[in-house]
């Protein structure tokens, strides 16, 4: 707020206590101004390098912006190999070609031979063109035409020569009372659920593909009865994975006719079960996972996992680089702050590559890790301390502090890794789905999302194909059999 020069002269005028008084409140005030300037600026540079920000949501970047970072990335790649690199593969890299199919898998085989001499020009006989050894082996790949197989079942009615009461037939079980088969029924499902393909979209691909005509409501319906078998195969996937030593949990926004919800992924190395909960706060996660869970929690360090015991859980390693690279592009101490923590992260991730790939040493990662925490735990207690330079660093070098042993879990267990990437990857399939659909609109879309995308990625996770597990499961939901399991 200005001041008129008369203001000005009457502050002077009024004495040395009153200019000192004024002048301590403009100092205030521009020091307050300064650090919400200085917050400003911060919040602006953030990105998906030095926050939990995802690329999408990245500023966007100019053409000279690009160019240089290209230029300076070909520079450094030059100084390193002492030659400028062409584009595309690279000499002696690995190849990627496709393997040819042994022949009993073969369908077909088509002989093709030489008409004529190469050198000469003389015809081959009939005679002379048959099979050798050896030959040269091509294979192609195609789709046949494909044609849905319509069945009409008639059910007749018959008259008892005895009583003359008539009986009509029933339909069997395993056709059930949908118009469609178990394989197309699955078949939708699985574009829906994996390939993120609208209801409308999947009428488009029947009619065009299949010369089926069936309305969205009609899928909606089969995706709704795909979803109450999948109710007990994911009930039993929650138990499961709650049987297992160490979870990966992490959560994101997810939405149901506009108002907000949480999407949970909660992962091991065999299988995912995802739930959408109205609510992102400590009492869902102990919902979810329960009071009393006795293995090791692999997580964020959000908040809603600090009643957590320290001892019994992971803090992801991943979400620390990104934010002590924020605070390497800040100034003065918090960018030697920053600077410092980035290079003990590289050196840990380093560590951890070394025992994945190469020695497989238990002993020998717990030594060089045992390292970087002494290192790391001196450069966070100074850091922590109360004092002007460190204010804009403090709370996060204080955060590490009160979950100090979560950090290094991942050194002594063999079932915990350092970061928490598995339950991020499983997220990245549905985040897509909720920004292509925006999200669910029912209750009981709810569950068809959070049951069917937890088949999915379960089902990746083992190899398994999602196609035959959704035939197994419909053929089942059929006939009445018990429901095959995801785990």
């Amino acid at each position: 707020m200005g001041v008129e020069r008369s203001e000005a002269e009457a502050i002077y005028d009024s004495g040395r206590v009153a200019c000192v008084e004024r002048l301590l409140d403009l100092a205030g005030r521009v020091e307050q101004h300064e650090d919400r300037l200085r917050r400003l600026e911060a919040q602006a540079r953030q990105d998906s390098r030095t926050s939990s920000k995802p690329p999408s949501q990245d500023p966007p970047k100019s053409r000279a912006q690009r160019r240089a970072e290209a230029r300076a990335k070909a520079k450094e790649l030059l100084a390193k190999e002492g030659v400028k690199r062409k584009a595309g593969g690279q000499s002696g890299h690995r190849g990627a070609g496709r393997e040819l199919r042994p022949e009993d898998q073969v369908d077909e085989i088509v002989d093709h031979f030489p008409d004529a001499c190469g050198g000469c020009g003389r015809g081959f006989t009939a005679e002379q063109r048959r099979p050798r050894r050896r030959f040269g082996r091509h294979q192609v790949a195609e789709l046949p035409a494909i044609s849905v197989r319509w069945t009409e079942h008639r059910t007749h009615q018959l008259r008892c020569p005895g009583c003359r009461a008539r009986t009509s037939a029933r339909l069997p079980e395993k056709i059930g009372a949908c118009a469609f088969g178990p394989r197309l029924q699955a078949a939708f499902v699985m574009l829906s659920a994996r390939h993120r393909v609208s209801r409308e979209g999947i009428c488009e691909l029947a009619q065009e593909l299949f010369g089926v005509r069936l309305s969205a409501g009609a899928v909606d319906a089969i995706c709704q009865r795909a979803s109450d078998a999948l109710a007990g195969p994911h009930l039993h996937l929650h138990d499961w994975i709650l049987d297992q030593a160490a979870l990966h949990i992490d959560e994101t926004g997810w939405k149901t006719s506009g108002d907000g919800r949480a999407l949970w992924a909660v992962t091991t190395p065999q299988a995912a079960l995802l739930l959408i909960a109205e609510h992102c706060n400590r009492d869902q996660v102990k919902a979810m996972i329960g009071s009393g869970y006795p293995g090791i929690v692999i997580s964020d360090r959000w908040a809603g996992y600090n009643h957590l015991n320290p001892e019994r859980r992971q803090a992801c390693w991943s979400h620390l680089q990104r934010d002590f690279r924020r605070h390497a592009e800040g100034l003065a101490e918090q960018q030697t702050f920053g600077e410092q923590g980035l290079e003990l992260t590289g050196r840990l991730f380093a560590a951890w590559r070394r025992y994945q790939h190469d020695h497989h040493d238990r002993a020998q990662l717990k030594t060089e890790i045992d390292e970087i925490e002494a290192q790391l735990r001196v450069l966070v207690e100074h850091a922590a301390r109360k004092s002007k330079r460190t204010r804009l660093h403090r709370r996060f070098a204080q955060n590490l502090l009160n979950i100090w042993p979560a950090l290094w879990t991942f050194a002594a267990n063999d079932a915990v890794q350092p970061t928490n990437n598995p339950a991020e990857r499983a997220l990245r399939g549905p985040v897509i789905n909720r920004k292509l659909s925006h999200g669910t609109r029912s209750h009981n879309g709810e569950r068809f999302a959070e049951r069917v995308l937890s088949a999915t990625i379960t089902c990746r996770l083992q190899g398994r194909s999602l196609f035959a597990y959704l035939y197994e499961l419909i053929t089942a939901d059929n006939r009445g059999d018990p429901f095959p399991l995801l785990v």
